[in-house]
């Protein structure tokens, strides 16, 4: 069942039909509620109101997949703006982007370009950016743009997605680099070549990679609405003594907003996922499909007030 329900919201994701629609229905359906807004700026005002109530923030333009190098320069601006915003205002937040968005699928060149504008940016305001992992294909390039980019700047981490089986050789390789990663399960729809197919697998997978990372002593932040996995994180950093700054939970904005502040009632540190843009549609099917009781969260999320 829980495959059909996934396969079912990874279908709607990709409706053209859909995703026009719900771009006229954003600012009054999703802003505020599962995104920030239309834009940065729009977005402001909630992220403020997370980090009163001591929540961290990382932000992402939604909009993946460019094919047009002129808007990949577009999203390239507007990321340094959004940086430097996020150090006028004064924000606790940090940046989170896809290198698709930046050129990837376009040219090497390019997204290399736009990535050391961004960075230069990031280093001079102390802002991370955090870039995404996309689906399986694009895994490799991602990771070797990450490693290039981790060699010359600090402000830079990435993310690494349980679901696949490289990824534990992957947490050893890039141990060199000490890096800060993002872990999480996996929203895409991959081949059972690449992915474990049983959600019991990817979650001990999940599990064997946190403590590997937390273990070699790397910052690590753990992306997960599943309380099995926060308690066994809570368990891990327990057992073994690990300092509350070398871990963060992260959430999705909108998503388990209770869960959110009990945790950093508890002394850990928790960082909201504030997407924002018009391009929300595909991003909220696909966290439906990550996670089907995320249905219920996001209802919460999008009918309060």
């Amino acid at each position: 069942m829980e495959a059909v329900t996934k396969n079912f919201f990874l279908f709607l994701s990709k409706s053209t039909l859909l995703n026009r629609a719900a771009q006229n229905w954003g600012e009054g359906i999703a802003a505020g509620k599962i995104i920030g807004g239309s834009d940065f700026q729009s977005s402001i005002k909630f992220i403020k109101d997370l980090n009163d109530q001591g929540l961290a923030v990382t932000v992402d333009h939604l909009g993946e997949f460019v094919t047009n190098a002129s808007v990949a320069k577009e999203r390239t601006e507007e990321c340094i703006e959004t940086i430097k915003m996020i150090a006028s205002e004064g924000l606790d937040s940090q940046v989170s982007l896809k290198m698709t968005s930046l050129g990837l699928d376009i040219n090497h060149e390019l997204v290399y370009e736009n990535m050391t504008r961004i960075l230069e940016a990031a280093e001079e305001q102390g802002i991370m950016v955090t870039i995404d992992m996309e689906d399986e294909q694009r895994c490799q390039k991602t990771l070797d743009i990450f490693k290039d980019f981790k060699q010359k700047y600090n402000n830079i981490s990435t993310v690494l997605q349980a679901y696949l089986y490289r990824t534990e050789q992957d947490i050893e390789d890039l141990n060199q680099y000490s890096p800060f990663l993002r872990l999480v399960k996996g929203a895409y729809n991959e081949s059972p070549k690449v992915a474990f197919p049983n959600k019991a697998d990817v979650d001990e997978n999940y599990k064997k990679i946190i403590k590997v990372h937390l273990l070699n002593g790397n910052y690590t932040a753990v992306a997960t609405h599943d309380d099995a996995i926060i308690d066994y994180t809570k368990k891990i950093v327990k057992e073994h003594d690990i300092s509350p700054n070398q871990f963060e939970f992260q959430m999705l904005y909108g998503m388990r907003s209770k869960t959110q502040k009990e945790l950093v009632e508890e002394g850990y540190k928790m960082r909201v996922y504030v997407p924002y843009g018009n391009d929300w549609y595909g991003y909220f099917m696909r966290r439906l499909a990550e996670r089907p009781s995320n249905i219920v969260f996001a209802f919460k999320g999008m009918t309060k007030k």
